[in-house]
């Protein structure tokens, strides 16, 4: 039951396979693609070429900050952990900004949707604040709640002991070779909690955005849309993935639940293609429908991943007292987060 608790989040991902189907539209003449780029035979070529990509370039990217366990190099407490981390969360923050914000923007001020409401009030930036308030109660509620159940978790073990020693505990201490008698605290620090909550809520950001993409690019006919959409993905899911997977091994999950966020975050993206391919046919990204889920996810999306970019993730590092007393940390850090900022920005032009 407590493992069900602590990996609770995990049910909420699963819901998001099936709301992005709920984006379909009747089928209209109108097409934003001209008939001189549909080409379906070549287009699958390329979506199937886009799913093994960015199937690779995730779970690589997801892979190497796991890899940390095992690699001196790449463990969190050493220097280069921080740049490539900075520069994974610049990724992120400009996806929000640059990529999934501006999408939802377009999405819900298209002229196909009716003036009233979607005309009178800038939903979209409404949309993405609350969702970076819900993201810093959802961190603060599951931080509190975690703490508190372990802290009740430790008591009864406490008590159960005590009664079974006739009222205190006997404890090996190794430095010592001796006893002592006290309570073993077990429970993880709040630290590693906040860091478990943390990936746990970037993943669902991260996830979000993922799926619409996917279906977006799975749906589309035109090799000329596809092609350049592949190579700024691959990029995108690479950076995005190692910023994600250094949050997953700061929070040091047992190896199966290490095992599905990675599964899950590599996998979201193919089968968002797959979802689109398969209802490319009655898939309109120009109904209004469509417009509405797409544009209200994306700006959830967007307002998750800059809340989890700027707080979780570099206000975290860049405030650790490691970097605050290593000049030279802090200024590769700032080059680092730049750096990837502006990489991702620069995708802007082709994807």
């Amino acid at each position: 039951m407590s493992k069900l608790r602590q990996h609770g989040p995990f049910a909420f991902f699963c819901l998001l396979f099936i709301l992005p189907t709920l984006v379909f539209g009747d089928c209209t003449c109108e097409k934003e693609e001209e008939d001189g780029d549909r080409n379906r035979t070549e287009a699958l070529k390329y979506k199937i070429g886009a799913i093994a990509s960015i199937l690779i370039a995730g779970a690589l990217g997801v892979g190497i900050p796991i890899l940390g366990k095992t690699i001196p190099a790449l463990h969190p407490d050493r220097n280069i952990f921080f740049i490539i981390k900075a520069f994974a969360a610049g990724v992120i923050l400009a996806t929000g900004f640059i990529h999934v914000l501006p999408d939802a923007f377009e999405n819900l001020t298209d002229p196909v949707l009716k003036e009233n409401p979607w005309g009178k009030f800038p939903f979209t930036g409404f949309v993405a604040m609350m969702a970076a308030i819900g993201t810093l109660m959802v961190d603060s509620y599951a931080t509190s709640y975690y703490s508190n159940s372990h802290f009740e978790n430790n008591i009864n073990r406490d008590e159960e002991k005590a009664q079974e020693h006739g009222g205190h505990v006997h404890v090996h201490t190794h430095s010592t070779h001796g006893h002592a008698h006290g309570a073993v605290d077990t429970s993880p620090s709040t630290e590693l909690l906040r860091h478990r909550v943390i990936s746990q809520v970037l993943e669902l950001g991260i996830i979000v955005h993922s799926v619409i993409i996917g279906i977006s690019l799975g749906a589309s006919e035109s090799p000329k849309t596809i092609k350049p959409l592949v190579a700024a993905l691959s990029f995108h899911q690479f950076f995005e993935g190692m910023g994600l997977g250094g949050c997953i091994t700061q929070a040091m999950f047992e190896n199966r639940a290490v095992a599905i966020m990675s599964l899950f975050f590599s996998l979201t993206t193919p089968v968002g293609i797959g979802i689109g391919i398969g209802i490319s046919n009655v898939y309109d990204e120009s109904s209004p429908t469509a417009l509405i889920v797409e544009g209200v996810f994306n700006a959830a999306s967007a307002g998750i991943l800059i809340y989890m970019a700027l707080v979780d993730l570099l206000a975290a590092d860049f405030m650790n007292q490691k970097m605050q007393s290593d000049g030279r940390l802090q200024a590769g850090a700032n080059i680092s987060l730049l750096v990837g900022a502006g990489c991702m920005s620069l995708l802007a032009k082709w994807a």
